[in-house]
């Protein structure tokens, strides 16, 4: 019986030097978003265009593949507009970053209001503090979208993709130590006893 608390305890000690790393990785990546604004904004506009376009490659494939079981027009014509809209973010990237930019705002709004759910679903734990911060932070960056848009798209989309990287990862590093912190105690505990 003893072996098996140590194994969970050791299961929960991997986990969470895992979600450390990872911690420490996204905030170091938030960073350099944020210190390099226009560069990862076009960074991302490029990842997005890439997506697409190999989305669209796939679905065409797909269509070929699937030909005979019907709808192939259908299935063709979303592959191609796919590969355009990549296309086009690639010729014309100022277009696709106040695009991006808008889609954006929506996508932290969004995730801000389920974060916070999280959040509240968590509140009998311990660290649930941390949760609500990071929805709290990722809300008030997607809003910061819609007061500042179009002026400011250059460089906000990096920056606020940085930003919300850097919160997440300081949110995993603060669920860390709060999580070593528990540990610690429940050893002080059951030496004790």
């Amino acid at each position: 019986m003893t072996s098996d608390v140590s194994l969970d305890r050791n299961e929960v000690k991997q986990v969470r030097d895992r979600s450390l790393w990872t911690g420490v990785v996204l905030a170091i990546f938030g960073l350099v978003a944020i210190v390099l604004p226009v560069v990862s904004t076009i960074f991302v506009e490029t990842w997005v265009a890439i997506i697409l376009a190999s989305a669209g490659a796939t679905k065409l494939f797909y269509a070929y593949q699937t030909r005979a079981q019907g709808g192939t027009l259908w299935k063709v014509l979303l592959g191609i507009l796919y590969i355009a809209t990549g296309i086009m973010l690639f010729i014309n990237p100022r277009i696709g970053i106040l695009t991006l930019t808008l889609l954006l705002g929506s996508f932290l709004l969004t995730e801000g209001v389920f974060e916070l759910i999280l959040a509240f679903k968590l509140r009998p734990q311990q660290n649930w503090t941390w949760a609500l911060g990071n929805g709290i932070v990722t809300l008030l960056l997607g809003a910061m979208i819609w007061f500042q848009f179009p002026f400011d798209a250059p460089w906000l989309l990096g920056t606020l993709v940085g930003a919300s990287i850097l919160f997440t990862g300081i949110s995993r590093i603060g669920l860390s130590f709060k999580a070593r912190e528990v540990l610690n105690n429940e050893s002080e505990s059951t030496a004790s006893a």
